[in-house]
Order: C-alpha cells, then sequence, then structure tokens
C-alpha cells in the first residue's frame, strides 16, 4: 500500500522565506549582501540569473504534526505549491550561486570584477539601513486598539 508524500513532510518550505533582490551591480550592493549573510539564518541564492534573499523563519501556522494548520484558507502562495516541487523529494538543489558567508561574497565579487571588495568607510558615505520611524498615527491607532 502507498502513502502520501505529505505523511512523511519535515514541512521543509514551511520553515523560510526567499525574496527577490534587485540583482548586484555596484560594490554597495555587494557590500549589502555581505551584510545579508552577517545575520544568523540568512542566506543568498541565484537562480536561473536571478538573485534572492532566504531567511529560514518557521511559518506561524505550522503544526506540531508538519501540517499547515490553517490549510483551507492558507494563502494563494501555498496553494501555488505543486507537489512534485516539493522540497521533501531531497537530492541537491541546483542553484547557480548559494551564498552563505560573508567571506563568500567577498570571494565572488574579486572573482567577477578582478578587485577586492572594500569596507564601506573606504567606498564613500553609507546609506542607513534603518527602517524608517513609525508614523505617530500608527502608534496612536495601536493604542486605541488595545484600550
Amino acid at each position: 500500500m502507498g502513502s502520501l508524500l505529505c505523511e512523511h513532510c519535515l514541512a521543509a518550505c514551511c520553515r523560510y522565506i526567499a525574496l527577490p533582490l534587485d540583482k548586484p551591480t555596484t560594490a554597495r550592493d555587494y557590500d549589502d549582501i555581505r551584510w545579508y549573510l552577517m545575520h544568523q539564518g540568512v542566506t543568498v541564492f541565484v537562480e536561473e540569473g536571478d538573485w534572492y534573499v532566504q531567511f529560514q523563519t518557521r511559518c506561524k501556522n505550522l503544526a506540531a504534526d508538519n501540517r499547515c494548520g490553517i490549510y483551507e484558507s492558507r494563502p494563494e502562495i501555498c496553494r501555488e505549491y505543486e507537489p512534485g516541487e516539493c522540497d521533501y523529494a531531497g537530492g541537491t538543489y541546483e542553484y547557480d550561486n548559494l551564498f552563505t558567508h560573508p567571506q563568500q561574497i567577498d570571494e565572488y565579487y574579486l572573482q567577477k570584477t578582478g578587485r577586492k571588495l572594500e569596507p564601506a568607510g573606504e567606498q564613500g558615505p553609507r546609506r542607513r539601513a534603518r527602517p524608517a520611524k513609525r508614523k505617530s498615527a500608527k502608534r496612536s491607532v495601536l493604542v486605541a486598539l488595545t484600550s
């Protein structure tokens, strides 16, 4: 008797988020990617020429049995996921490039340009990587909801 692949699933697809990045073109772009890789649980990969940043993070709706706790109302991106694309299937994933450590971006940049990736201070002034401050209107709405 056969079994469903889902019965053996470790929910690998529910334990990360991958978002597209603009293809890096400047030393600053590569330095930003190097900064991403300095954070725990972050990788950058290139697939079919497209760049992505990936965050290892567990879906809040993943149940203890590795099944979706909101299956009937799951987001469209989950509904579009085909069983044939399942991360459980194993084997090696075919990345053009996979970066897990900042030094790998340094080496890639050197190989690509023939130049060493210089620290930010030697490239000129840095933009701030912090998120914008929240507007007070949002804070007052939050206070009203919790009152």
